[in-house]
């Protein structure tokens, strides 16, 4: 079903929110990756509010959907969108990379929080996933695995022998959502070790791909739908701006993984404008 004007607008009230988030989390820490989960923050929002099938109530259940942070660093969305979920309190935001924190630099395995794997190394998330996904399968469970990736972890030659693996064992249970940005923490994903065409790339490998606008919230709800009754694994490659939202640091691979200061982080907050 095609998401409802009304229904966008929420959705989007929620990304503005994840995004304000964001900001407040690593300025607070002094430290961490704003870029990306900015860039992340619209189908990030779509997958966890209409597709994500994770609440507080089905954390035991072996049927619920499980889902993987490949990106690690970008894990200051990921805890934002648990919070709007009701998986954790707002108010422990917050704690973002504090000592003693359970909001880390990058997500450790919690299931209390409904953190299904700890990451950080770009390349092992696919990997996780696709066990996920197999081992759901031999169990006869109806859960989906969702994994995040990015084209800075598709520089990485383990996400292709998950890849090979995956198609091997169709599981069609399975779909990474790649943020392609092209920007990594040294610049241009496409100067310093160009991955080429994703969509063709995995295609090849027998998976079911898609190149999708990562901030098409229409867009992106379509293929998170049909991705529950594709044959094979599926691999959206969602095309994104780092930085999304705030001018100063959008496609600024500068901003892949330094915290604003006082006054950026007031310019960053005027420009995106109250989230309530």
């Amino acid at each position: 079903m095609t998401l409802s004007n009304e229904r966008i607008q929420e959705l989007r009230a929620i990304a503005h929110r994840l995004r304000v988030d964001v900001l407040t989390m690593v300025h607070a820490a002094k430290c961490g990756h704003p870029g990306g989960p900015l860039g992340m923050a619209d189908f990030m929002t779509v997958l966890f509010m209409e597709h994500l099938n994770l609440n507080p109530e089905n954390l035991n259940d072996p049927g619920r959907d499980r889902f993987v942070l490949g990106n690690g660093h970008t894990c200051a969305g990921y805890y934002a969108l648990l919070a709007a979920k009701g998986l954790i309190d707002r108010k422990e935001l917050l704690t973002f990379r504090k000592l003693g924190s359970r909001l880390q630099g990058h997500p450790h395995r919690t299931p209390e929080m409904g953190i299904d794997f700890s990451t950080g190394s770009l390349g092992t998330g696919l990997s996780a996933a696709a066990g996920m996904a197999l081992g759901i399968r031999l169990n006869g469970d109806a859960a989906h695995v969702y994994c995040t990736s990015s084209d800075g972890d598709s520089q990485e030659g383990q996400t292709w022998e998950a890849a090979t693996s995956a198609a091997h064992f169709d599981l069609s249970n399975l779909t990474v959502i790649v943020d392609f940005n092209n920007i990594q923490i040294d610049g241009k994903m496409r100067e310093i070790m160009n991955v080429r065409d994703l969509r063709v790339k995995y295609d090849a490998f027998g998976w079911n791909a898609i190149d999708v606008d990562g901030h098409d919230m229409l867009a992106m709800d379509q293929v998170l739908s049909d991705t529950r009754n594709a044959s094979k694994p599926t691999a959206i490659i969602a095309h994104t701006i780092l930085g999304k939202g705030v001018a100063y640091m959008e496609g600024e691979s500068a901003w892949h993984g330094v915290a604003p200061n006082d006054e950026q982080f007031a310019v960053a907050l005027a420009e995106l404008g109250s989230p309530d």
